[in-house]
């Protein structure tokens, strides 16, 4: 069964007034929603730059999934955004900007939830 993408977009948006941008990147695929009002901080092609490399550093993390368990989340703090990074099955990645000053692990248990809800 696929997950759909859109509507995980649409829920993780809802979730959080915090929440800036929400994008689901599988199999070169790229869905993606930013809050409506917001403008985005890069380009189109700055994101899926962004994206490509997530995804490469996901692949990286994993190579020690053995001895310390598979990744669940990764947290970059930028002077303007949080970037949360999640993996889904195979090799996607849902990737979310947030406003500073939110409860980092409230908003991750959030995303967690709508994901296994959705997978």
């Amino acid at each position: 069964m696929s997950m759909d993408y859109e509507k995980i977009c649409d829920e993780i948006l809802e979730c959080d007034q915090k929440i800036r941008y929400v994008a689901v990147y599988d199999f070169g695929e790229l869905t993606d929603k930013m809050r409506p009002g917001l403008k985005s901080y890069l380009t189109k092609e700055e994101t899926e730059m962004s994206l490509s490399q997530a995804v490469y550093r996901w692949s990286t993390r994993k190579k020690t999934t053995s001895k310390i368990g598979n990744p669940i989340f990764a947290l970059a703090k930028y002077e303007k955004i949080y970037r949360i990074t999640v993996s889904i099955d195979g090799a996607g990645l849902i990737l979310i900007s947030t406003e500073l000053g939110i409860d980092v692990n409230e908003i991750v248990e959030k995303i967690l939830k709508i994901k296994n809800k959705n997978s």
